[in-house]
């Protein structure tokens, strides 16, 4: 019975935990992207964004909830796979994983520096100096 008591309040809280993801970049970005664009963008097997410009993602640290449901969300898998994916990669020099914030101000910060940013944030901590390109519900 006990059991039973504790399983309850932490499936409420995982399905609480996922949140709206919005994708945002630069407000002078023009480009659109789907769901796939951005997958190819943080796998690092696109460079550049659908109008040919060049995309630099940024991504959170493991540490911050929302890296977990954007990995799941935009890239399909848990951020352990993703982090064995990118460790493979950085192994055979294939690839450079995405800078990682420490927190979702300094992924909106570096969005709205930077014209070829690509970066993402909870749906709730958008601002006015980002554009939502796409979201992930």
């Amino acid at each position: 019975m006990l059991k039973k008591l504790i399983l309850i309040p932490a499936l409420t809280l995982s399905f609480m935990a996922l949140a709206n993801v919005a994708v945002i970049v630069h407000p002078s970005n023009a480009a659109t992207l789907s769901q796939d664009d951005i997958n190819k963008l943080f796998t690092g097997r696109a460079k550049s964004f659908t109008d040919g410009k060049a995309a630099e993602p940024v991504n959170l640290a493991e540490a911050v909830a929302v890296r977990a449901d954007f990995d799941q969300k935009a890239l399909g898998r848990s951020s352990s796979q993703m982090k064995a994916y990118w460790s493979k990669l950085i192994f055979t020099g294939k690839g450079t994983p995405p800078k990682e914030m420490a927190s979702e101000q300094e992924v909106l910060d570096a969005v709205a520096k930077n014209p070829a940013a690509i970066g993402y944030v909870s749906a709730g901590a958008v601002t006015g100096s980002v554009k939502v390109a796409f979201t992930l519900n």
